[in-house]
């Protein structure tokens, strides 16, 4: 409670912050109890508060259409970057890191996957939209190459203006400047374009476990939160379905 609701001088925590201190406290005192340091360990029944949890913002299909849209000049070996990179991620529904992080190789246009590098370093194989696949090529022809020159040569599938492998701060601004673009006045980062990729794919039918397999969750209650997120759709067809809803 003082950490929630301190004294004058001191700055409240927010929930999760409490939350995190509560269980290093609670993992001290077992640890000292087991090790025979104390008789008793006094923390045993003492429960971090429960958090709410928060249901991610995902942008609709057409706020998706106009990122893309907005992604960059097709001009221009930037602008095929950045529009590869927004597909990518929304086609994929990868970690800004995964994505930041394909060397060319991993990219197969011909089988329509990507092998991606997740947490842990486990690996899986991702299909690969057509639209996603179609300007990936388009940088890989005609924006890498010319991006390419520039540096000292490199695998990555994604570089910057000097040809050096794309940073996750670069593709988080790539986004922001796309989302100026088309006019989303909603945050927009990497993450909510993978919110986005699994919210749609369950509100289009998607099984949650296939969802899981796709985001690289080790467990599907991470995966679940999504379907939190699709109730006013379900809402929508209860209504038209079922013959007692209206």
């Amino acid at each position: 409670m003082s950490l929630r609701q301190p004294a004058e001088d001191m700055r409240a925590l927010g929930a999760s912050s409490a939350s995190r201190v509560v269980v290093a406290v609670r993992t001290f005192h077992k640890f000292v109890a087991r090790e025979g340091l104390t008789e008793s360990d006094p923390a045993r029944h003492v429960r971090p508060s429960a958090i709410p949890r928060r249901l991610p913002k995902a942008l609709t299909y057409d706020e998706v259409t106009a990122l893309i849209e907005g992604a960059g000049d097709l001009e221009t070996a930037e602008g095929l970057r950045d529009r590869a990179l927004v597909e990518f991620l929304y086609g994929t529904g990868t970690r800004v890191s995964e994505a930041t992080g394909l060397a060319v190789d991993d990219v197969d246009l011909d089988s329509l996957t990507v092998v991606v590098t997740g947490k842990g370093d486990k690996q899986r194989i991702l299909p690969l939209g057509q639209m996603a696949a179609d300007a990936l090529g388009a940088y890989l022809v005609r924006g890498r190459p010319a991006l390419a020159v520039r540096g000292r040569g490199t695998s990555r599938l994604f570089l910057n203006s000097l040809g050096r492998p794309l940073s996750r701060q670069s593709a988080y601004g790539i986004l922001q400047q796309a989302a100026q673009r088309a006019g989303i006045t909603s945050a927009v980062s990497p993450h909510s374009l993978r919110h986005s990729f699994a919210t749609h794919l369950l509100q289009n039918g998607a099984d949650v476990r296939v969802v899981q397999e796709l985001l690289g969750h080790a467990s599907v209650t991470t995966t679940q939160i999504y379907t939190l997120v699709t109730v006013d759709h379900l809402r929508e067809v209860y209504a038209d379905s079922h013959p007692r809803a209206r």
